[in-house]
């Protein structure tokens, strides 16, 4: 008997340091524990070696080695496992007295203990009845506990590696953490490492805020309206949270994606076909979470300091752009591309808001701000910002607006105030709603408050130049202004009409109703001319009671027919009714002509009108 207990030892020894290559980390525990078992099996009296494995997930056992291969991968499932297992760590081999009833055809049941917790059984089957006892109990005894020994060493040793293993690629996944600055490639990096370590289980990520489209990712919203939610309570609290349902048969860790200055998300882990999570891998999980924390939390950073560069460069490129002297036209079109670029808006409209309160549409606006369409998101923003002068920042507005059906869910409104007053607002619209982020509001409002001020500068100084090129009672063009145009089209075009205009007894009716019904007939014949001549023509006061119109590419006889025409609407339209007389004059390129001497004939055709009957038109051309 000694010398089987030695030979033996040897061989189980042998054994185990065949497959125990600790200096290479390498460490074949399945082919060990097969080739222990076949050795047992060929040097003892027995019929069959099966080693039971404790699953935590499951709370079951199951064979992982057995020298009878049809048993392999059984799950023996017993509700007192926990109890009794705990109840076996008091002894270190059971012979036919082992207190779980499904081991009852086995004679001899081995625990295997670590620190002071069962992880496993190996149970004995006798060739026949009492066929161990032929060894001696001493034998036996020492036999038995040198196996479990080097059972528990090979497991221990193999798990410790596995565990190294699990921990280096921890180390790895944290370095590629901290070397990207893209939180997709942190959130798939989380996403990825899971997947590899265990393989069966879902994984989601909920994430606090966030407007981007992650591809392939497994993102869901984090719902924050149930406090009893236990996502809810990871994110709020920072600490792990489990949901454990029997009906489903599964167990839902929830570990907060934690960095220094706050919670950017929550994992979700759903481990299938379990009741409860094991601490260990509890705490990979964790550890994994809080580095992805960490991580995410540089990205954003990363991000958010990229953007508000990018804001910054935004806002002084349109600020300096904005005052180089564009004219207004120019400068609206700037802004219209800038904000469509910036925040991939679909409409964009902009407003001047009048002394008298009504609303004037700037050019640079979208086409749709000039079709009635746009009526009712004018009339509601204009509406709301006259109350308090806010900005506007409304994800649906079919929510605000139920009753109105609105083809454009999502806007932002920015108004333009300077001293405290209200003088215009920016509308930018798209279609669906909760389209804009709070990051591109913010935006808007930096963009129009650093550009109100080179806006106003901008319509000032076109009022300004309007006024000076522009009669402050007729609204028509100054003399000045129209020598100027008169000039450049001698200089450009072929050919052009001038056409001088006197109102017939204007000192009468000055005399007769006053001057100020004198400034009103002023006032009508201007708004005629200006009613009745292109936009390329020129309408000016010429002086007192005279006005002028210059037609550049015009010929004489449309000229006289344009002359005449509005002779015909003063007298027709004018209240109280006057006449006026017009004095023609034309130039070609084809002859020595200049400026001077088209005057000079238009006032000589004009004085024969007068002086020869008044509401006429006389043309003298040379």
């Amino acid at each position: 008997m000694e010398q089987l207990k030695t030979e033996l030892l040897y061989d189980l020894r042998t054994i185990f340091f065949n497959h125990m290559d600790l200096v290479n980390r390498n460490v074949q525990y399945d082919q060990f524990v097969h080739t222990m078992f076949a050795q047992i099996k060929q040097s003892l009296p027995v019929k069959e070696v099966t080693l039971f494995k404790c699953d935590d997930w499951r709370e079951n056992l199951f064979i992982e080695a057995s020298t009878d291969s049809g048993l392999n991968g059984l799950e023996y499932h017993t509700e007192k496992l926990v109890l009794n297992l705990g109840q076996a760590a008091g002894k270190r081999y059971y012979y036919n007295d082992y207190p779980l009833p499904e081991f009852k055809d086995y004679e001899l049941i081995l625990p295997l203990i670590e620190k002071e917790r069962v992880t496993g059984l190996v149970a004995i089957k006798e060739q026949f009845s009492g066929s161990l006892l032929g060894i001696g109990p001493k034998t036996g005894k020492e036999l038995m506990e040198e196996c479990t020994k080097l059972l528990e060493n090979a497991f221990n040793i193999n798990k410790v590696i596995l565990e190294e293993k699990r921990y280096k690629q921890l180390y790895r996944v944290t370095e590629k953490f901290h070397s990207s600055m893209s939180m997709d490639d942190v959130l798939k990096e989380i996403i990825d490492t899971l997947q590899e370590v265990y393989p069966s289980f879902s994984y989601y990520l909920m994430l606090s805020h966030d407007n981007n489209n992650h591809e392939n990712l497994p993102i869901k919203d984090l719902e924050y309206g149930s406090e009893k939610n236990a996502a809810t309570q990871a994110y709020v609290t920072g600490a792990v949270q489990f949901e454990d349902s029997l009906a489903e048969r599964n167990s839902v860790l929830y570990a907060p994606l934690k960095g220094r200055q706050g919670i950017y998300g929550v994992l979700q882990v759903v481990a299938p076909n379990s009741l409860v999570f094991p601490e260990t891998e509890v705490e990979f999980i964790i550890l994994l979470a809080n580095t992805a924390g960490s991580a995410l939390e540089n990205a954003q950073l990363y991000q958010q300091s990229k953007r508000l560069i990018s804001n910054l460069q935004l806002i002084n490129e349109t600020s300096h752009r904005l005052n180089s002297n564009l004219r207004l036209n120019e400068t609206m079109s700037y802004m219209k591309k800038q904000i469509i670029k910036s925040f991939r808006a679909q409409e964009v409209g902009f407003v001047y808001l009048l002394p008298n309160g009504e609303a004037k549409l700037l050019e640079g606006s979208t086409n749709f701000f000039e079709t009635e369409e746009s009526e009712p998101y004018l009339s509601y923003t204009k509406e709301k910002m006259d109350i308090d002068k806010e900005s506007l920042f409304i994800g649906d507005l079919h929510i605000q607006n139920i009753d109105l059906d609105m083809k454009y869910r999502s806007l932002m409104a920015v108004p333009m105030v300077q001293n405290n007053s209200l003088k215009g607002l920016a509308v930018v619209l798209h279609e669906k709603p909760y389209y804009f982020s709070f990051e591109m509001f913010k935006l808007l409002q930096s963009l129009i408050h650093h550009s109100s001020l080179a806006l106003s500068n901008s319509m000032l100084r076109e009022e300004l130049e309007k006024m000076v090129i522009t009669d402050h009672l007729t609204k028509l063009y100054s003399r000045n202004y129209l020598d100027k145009k008169i000039y450049e089209s001698m200089e450009d075009d072929e050919e052009g009409t001038f056409i001088l205009i006197d109102i017939d007894d204007f000192k009468k009716v000055n005399d007769t109703y006053g001057h100020q019904v004198g400034d009103e007939i002023l006032i009508q014949v201007a708004k005629l001319i200006d009613c009745n001549i292109r936009e390329s023509d020129v309408g000016a006061r010429w002086g007192g009671e005279e006005l002028a119109i210059y037609l550049p590419r015009v010929p004489l006889q449309l000229g006289v027919c344009i002359a005449e025409r509005l002779l015909e609407k003063v007298s027709e339209l004018s209240s109280p009714k006057v006449t006026i007389s017009c004095g023609v004059s034309y130039w070609k390129n084809d002859r020595t002509d200049n400026v001077k001497e088209l005057f000079k004939r238009a006032d000589e055709a004009l004085y024969l009108a007068k002086n020869s009957g008044k509401n006429k038109v006389l043309v003298q051309e040379s």
